[in-house]
């Protein structure tokens, strides 16, 4: 079974699988065609990391998010009066960590050809797709951005504007570097003319990154982190990415919701919005990438730091004490995919460029759209996530695992930026305190607490909302919908498979 964010990509890794292929073959068959039909949202321009689990065997999680150039730091941006780093400039702009990462997932785990791997989306590239009204909305949004660089506009806005739904969007370069790609293997992206070509885009911008900085950049098996919730062990990427978040939330939350309230209901959602808001804040004081300050993850997660935080939380009001210690960029934009294969080897991938459309920055030869992912590090020389050459920045994508007695129960994840964690918690909890099936619970309204900020989904009902601000949240209508997630459970019992995908963009679930 394969969920995914669309319809193409579902297919591209059913027929991976129809053809012999594992879960590895069906995921990175999956993410290079929602690099060509999500443009939006992810990119060969981009990072991602994965979490893999195969019957027996322990999780393993790979970090596949690059670094910045080894020229950067806070004092040139000091020098060159930039106070913060903005989406459309070359400081925003890290080694994409996505196509090594594949070919070395691929390597190491695929059963199918590289260069099998990649055709459906050289073919959707050459040949084009039909525009989906989801992504022809976000992509009118984006006009400005696609505008300023004439790569990027002659790409994306062909016609002068952007296309409507049910248009054909073709992009014959990155159709050309895929296919170097899967001739020549992933190296060509980091040493040969594609580098050369990012490079030199960036180099015209003032942008400080040597062909060295791609040549050297590798992605990296790391040992992911865990913790309980209802009996269940939830896996996560441990810092540089933000997975240690749900994992606190997680501690947080176990043995309180289970039965206490109604899924809908002004106490449940206080309750995730205060553990959520006390949560992040920890994030953006102190995680970090740990090569540069060594490793926070247990700190975090340290039984009496939990204790501390809970009893803080109030049921009957705010605490004000969750306000954001630094600024941090907004953004929404990510492809997650989930695949089961025959032999129950379960693979958790989520791939992105960070903003709508990234940077901006196309490098015209190659057609690359460069994510900004940049944009997540701090610009104070006291932060822990401070820019540092050869330093990763933070990272809010994280894909997730649930296990039972060393087994697998679901893969599953959700996008939408700094909202992954609480939207992990809240379809797990939907799920192990609510009872809901997984499709119901992607279905299910969403909130977002971060900060003083409180978003919430137009399906809330207002009595909730009324609720809430009674509590001392200032509550708001979201602008768009929060997120969007996939998740496939495994049933032991049966030997069956359930997958759901999310209604929020065009997420369907295939099984054979």
């Amino acid at each position: 079974m394969v969920a995914t964010s669309h319809p193409l990509a579902s297919l591209a890794a059913l027929d991976a699988l129809r053809e012999g292929g594992n879960a590895i073959d069906g995921a990175i068959a999956a993410a290079a065609v929602l690099a060509v039909v999500e443009p939006s949202q992810t990119g060969i321009g981009g990072d991602c990391f994965a979490l893999l689990k195969k019957p027996g065997h322990a999780v393993v999680a790979m970090n596949g998010s690059g670094w910045a150039p080894r020229g950067a730091s806070a004092t040139l941006l000091a020098e060159r009066g930039i106070d913060q780093i903005e989406p459309g400039t070359p400081e925003a702009v890290t080694v994409p960590g996505a196509v090594r990462a594949w070919s070395r997932l691929a390597n190491d785990y695929g059963r199918l050809e590289w260069e099998r791997l990649l055709a459906p989306a050289i073919m959707l590239a050459e040949r084009g797709y039909a525009v989906s009204p989801r992504l022809a909305r976000d992509w009118s949004r984006q006009i400005g951005k696609l505008s300023r660089h004439p790569a990027c506009r002659e790409i994306f806005l062909p016609q002068g504007r952007s296309p409507a739904a049910g248009e054909r969007h073709v992009q014959l370069a990155l159709a050309r570097t895929l296919k170097a790609i899967a001739q020549e293997g992933a190296d060509c992206f980091y040493e040969g003319w594609i580098a050369d070509d990012i490079v030199q885009t960036l180099a015209q911008m003032d942008g400080v990154h040597a062909p060295d900085d791609f040549a050297s950049w590798t992605p990296a098996y790391e040992q992911p982190i865990s913790r309980k919730y209802r009996g269940y062990e939830l896996w996560e990427c441990r810092p540089n990415g933000q997975g240690v978040t749900a994992l606190q939330m997680a501690m947080l939350l176990d043995g309180e919701l289970r039965g206490k309230y109604e899924a809908m209901s002004v106490q449940r959602f206080h309750f995730l919005a205060e553990v959520a808001r006390a949560a992040y804040a920890d994030r953006d004081a102190l995680v970090a990438d740990p090569a540069s300050t060594g490793e926070i993850a247990d700190k975090l997660l340290a039984r009496d730091r939990i204790q501390a935080i809970a009893s803080h939380i109030d049921m009957s009001k705010r605490n004000d004490e969750w306000a954001l210690p630094c600024p941090t960029p907004e953004h929404r934009d990510t492809t997650y995919i989930s695949v089961v294969d025959e032999d129950r080897f379960a693979v958790s991938l989520i791939n992105s460029i960070f903003d709508d459309f990234g940077s901006g920055i196309v490098a015209a030869r190659s057609g690359v759209l460069l994510h900004n992912r940049g944009c997540g590090f701090s610009v104070a020389n006291d932060h822990p996530n401070v820019i540092r050459g050869r330093k990763r920045p933070l990272h809010t994508i994280i894909p997730a695992l649930l296990t039972r007695d060393n087994e697998t129960a679901m893969s599953f994840g959700v996008t939408g930026g700094h909202f992954q964690p609480m939207g992990q918690m809240l379809l797990l909890s939907n799920v192990l305190d609510c009872g809901m099936t997984i499709q119901e619970a992607i279905d299910f309204p969403r909130i977002f607490a971060r900060g003083v900020d409180l978003e919430l989904e137009h399906t809330v009902s207002v009595v909730v909302m009324d609720g809430l601000a009674r509590l001392g949240h200032t509550p708001r209508w979201a602008e768009n919908p929060i997120g969007t997630a996939q998740a496939i459970w495994l049933d032991h019992d049966g030997g069956g498979l359930v997958g759901a995908a999310d209604s929020r963009r065009d997420g369907i679930a295939l099984g054979i």
